[in-house]
């Protein structure tokens, strides 16, 4: 299978630098958490209890959850019924209920057929928790990226002060702490490394070096 898996925890950089090599390579590029960031907003705007796992799994099934191309915004965004989910990807409500959304498992499942769609349709590079270890693990090349919660949280800061927003590194810390714990312990296609992948450590790595070194494991 032509594609390359990235996988690692919130605020690892898999979007960056899974774009930048998709663009680099020459390959379609695929956030998979900008799925589960659409349909959380999608269920928030139903006014969907989060915590009721069995209507999250059935609201998750019936939506129809599109990617379509948008050069207004810069790429492709995620449509739920139609509706443009992408400009509401980084609001609090959906940040603080994205890992519980994604912890379901019929909302994975659902999920999961899509982007392997995607993958079928021919190169890609896939940025997610779980490409690896469940979604596509027969990709050619498979990297988890990593990094200390402190850098994680600092990224995420200037992210949101790039962005107008407030942001405090306690409270980033203590929210990564927190969807890290989630997503390590789901019970569907939990946060771990596939037995194939190379792992690379970001703390002290610029973004062009990770992508040069992707790039590299691509041309091997």
């Amino acid at each position: 299978m032509d594609a390359i898996a990235i996988d690692g925890p919130a605020a690892s950089g898999k979007t960056v630098i899974g774009a930048e090599v998709a663009q680099r390579l020459g390959y379609r590029f695929l956030d998979t958490g900008a799925m589960y960031r659409a349909v959380t907003w999608a269920a928030l705007q139903a006014e969907l209890d989060i915590s009721d796992e069995a209507a999250i799994a059935v609201f998750a099934e019936t939506v129809r959850v599109e990617l379509a191309d948008n050069e207004r915004e810069g790429g492709r965004v995620v449509l739920v019924d139609g509706q443009n989910a992408t400009p509401h990807f980084r609001e609090p409500a959906v940040e603080a209920a994205v890992s519980l959304v994604a912890r379901v498992p019929r909302v994975r499942e659902a999920l999961v057929r899509i982007q392997r769609q995607e993958a079928a349709s021919g190169r890609i590079v896939m940025a997610g928790r779980d490409i690896g270890s469940v979604v596509l693990p027969e990709a050619r090349v498979q990297v988890y990226l990593d990094a200390s919660r402190d850098v994680r949280a600092r990224r995420r800061a200037e992210q949101l002060t790039h962005a107008g927003a407030a942001a405090d590194l306690d409270t980033l810390v203590a929210d990564l702490a927190r969807r890290d714990g989630i997503d390590s312990s789901r019970e569907a296609s939990p946060l771990t490394a596939a037995p194939e992948a190379v792992i690379i450590n970001t703390d002290d790595l610029s973004i062009e070096e990770v992508v040069r070194r992707i790039v590299a494991l691509a041309h091997e």
